[in-house]
């Protein structure tokens, strides 16, 4: 195990020193590597991953799912719906009994709060699979996919185009760690919350053309995320003028490359001719959830591989 006298959690971007990031995207290299030869590969025989759901999933559960057993071990999903989470128990005894079931747990819930909780009273590394506040595997797939096309990311530029949600308060962490400058197009009434800000390393535009303005790397996201379907319409005017198209990525660096963490709605927050066009590497970004996550769980059950 990293660490000998405390259990490590990846709860948030920040959980990460920079060496550390820069191994696990070694290992998902040699990982993806391994996958794509059909090479077998077989560390966490015996090891169990729980991957609990409050909130609905494709790439997240497929994922972290089809990941621990590639690395031979055995994945168990549960639904907070089918659970006793979902009739009130509490989460500290959650924390408490799955733990001592299992080798490593990933949550995907609702405030960041609930899986701190959970991860205060667990035995066992707890991976943040998602929350409202933070989405840290998608931002660390999302590097990958970089390092892979462009390499290094410090000292790039990334533009954000859309809300203040918990991919940017990730990538906000991210630019911290790396090294590298965001540029931020938020529409009015949907801007940071400075509580969730812990750098220096953004400057903000009114409008989201200029904020693409030599990126060489644009990244949105839907404009209505999980939760706030009863505010489709408000956002939907909120957001007008928000949508990446051709006439936005020319204002890039020449081979910008575009990301959105998906689901995507086409017509709204990207044009296709955007995400289906030669800058997309989204169906990239895609898989490498996967492999990110595969080189992570490794990490925080076996800790560094020196081979």
């Amino acid at each position: 195990m990293p660490g000998s006298n405390a259990i490590k959690h990846f709860l948030q971007f920040s959980d990460f020193s920079l060496d550390e990031f820069e191994y696990v995207i070694e290992r998902a290299k040699v990982i993806k590597r391994k996958f794509k030869a059909y090479e077998v590969y077989h560390p966490l025989v015996d090891r169990t991953l729980v991957m609990v759901f409050e909130k609905s999933s494709t790439r997240t559960r497929l994922s972290f799912e089809a990941g621990m057993h590639q690395l031979g071990g055995a994945a168990i999903y549960l639904n907070t719906r089918d659970s006793q989470l979902g009739r009130g128990e509490p989460v500290e005894d959650a924390g408490q009994v799955m733990s001592r079931m299992c080798d490593i747990i990933m949550v995907r819930t609702f405030g960041q709060d609930i899986i701190e909780r959970f991860a205060a009273n667990s035995r066992v590394p707890v991976i943040n699979g998602l929350t409202n506040e933070h989405h840290p595997c998608q931002v660390l797939a999302d590097i990958f996919t970089f390092y892979e096309h462009r390499g290094p990311i410090a000292g790039k530029t990334v533009a954000w185009i859309g809300d203040a949600n918990n991919m940017l308060y990730s990538w906000l962490q991210a630019a911290e760690v790396f090294g590298f400058h965001l540029n931020i197009s938020t529409p009015k009434g949907y801007d940071l919350d400075p509580a969730l800000v812990n750098t220096t390393r953004y400057t903000h535009f009114a409008d989201p053309s200029d904020a693409c303005a030599g990126a060489h790397l644009i990244n949105t996201d839907v404009w209505t995320s999980m939760g706030y379907e009863k505010e489709n319409a408000e956002r939907l005017k909120a957001f007008d003028g928000f949508i990446v198209d051709g006439a936005k990525m020319a204002r890039a660096t020449p081979g910008a490359l575009f990301m959105h963490c998906l689901p995507a709605h086409r017509g709204e927050e990207v044009a296709a001719e955007v995400i289906d066009g030669p800058q997309s590497v989204v169906w990239d970004e895609a898989e490498n959830r996967l492999h990110v996550q595969k080189a992570l769980i490794e990490y925080l059950l076996i800790g560094r591989i020196e081979n």
